[in-house]
């Protein structure tokens, strides 16, 4: 009689290290917080939300990157030479503003599409960093879905995340872990009728093996590096479904998203 040993069966993975937003409700659709290591996708909804967009994009990173601890790794953000002719140059009091360090990023500009994917895959490869923002204007060719996939492949790697801030475009299948929409929102006044915080709608629109579809107003706190439940909004109510991601969008987060020039 043959005695056929059974393979070993395979160890689980270990669990994804995530960073707590500070917005409990959300964390919780996504499994603790948003994960490190991965692929994120987060889209401008509409004209004049791509402000909007680059900001949460800069509060999330920030945060991931360690933001307002000791010990904060940098942030390599990479833009394409038309996003910075759309959108305009990055200023270091709005950098300030939010929260950011100022020896704690670098600004990175490419001039064309494939060097731009490349250098994303570069800094990916540098677990030094704390995370990675790309910054495109318009659609992709290049970025399909095998280029996604070896995005998320070296995120997976080296542990550190990307985030791609897509302005003017409409989501097509990828790798991402999330996909996500931001529309501006109005901030709540100080006193004096001084600006308030910045505030984001923020909408889950794909989430791999998760929930999705919920929305939520956040705003930031540049103190603890944190988002914070915005005044006069709630979730979503309602049952979720996990949405595959490679789904055609529906609606707005179909439509071609624009941009509105930061002052």
């Amino acid at each position: 009689m043959r005695i056929i040993n059974a393979p070993s069966p395979m160890p689980d993975a270990p669990p994804l290290s995530r960073w707590s937003s500070g917005m409990e409700p959300m964390d919780a659709a996504l499994g603790g917080g948003l994960a490190h290591g991965c692929l994120h996708e987060i889209y401008a909804a509409e004209v004049g939300d791509a402000a909007a967009a680059a900001g949460f994009t800069l509060g999330a990173a920030m945060g991931m990157c360690g933001g307002g601890m000791s010990g904060a790794r940098p942030l390599l953000w990479l833009r394409s030479r038309r996003a910075v002719g759309a959108l305009g140059v990055f200023q270091g009091a709005g950098w300030a503003e939010l929260g950011g360090a100022p020896d704690g990023g670098l600004v990175g500009v490419v001039g064309d599409t494939m060097g731009l994917l490349r250098a994303a895959v570069d800094g990916l490869r540098c677990a030094a960093l704390g995370a990675v923002v790309v910054e495109s204007w318009g659609a992709m060719r290049e970025l399909d879905l095998t280029a996604s996939r070896r995005f998320a492949l070296a995120a997976e790697q080296s542990g550190v995340p990307l985030l791609l801030l897509r302005m003017d475009a409409a989501p097509t299948p990828s790798a991402a872990r999330t996909r996500w929409q931001v529309t501006a929102a109005p901030s709540q006044a100080l006193l004096g009728n001084a600006p308030g915080a910045p505030c984001f709608d923020v909408t889950l629109l794909r989430q791999r093996s998760g929930p999705s579809g919920q929305s939520w107003r956040l705003e930031w706190d540049r103190e603890k590096c944190q988002f914070r439940k915005g005044q006069n909004h709630e979730a979503l109510s309602g049952a979720v479904v996990p949405v595959p991601l490679d789904r055609p969008a529906q609606g707005r987060a179909g439509d071609r998203a624009g941009e509105r020039h930061a002052a």
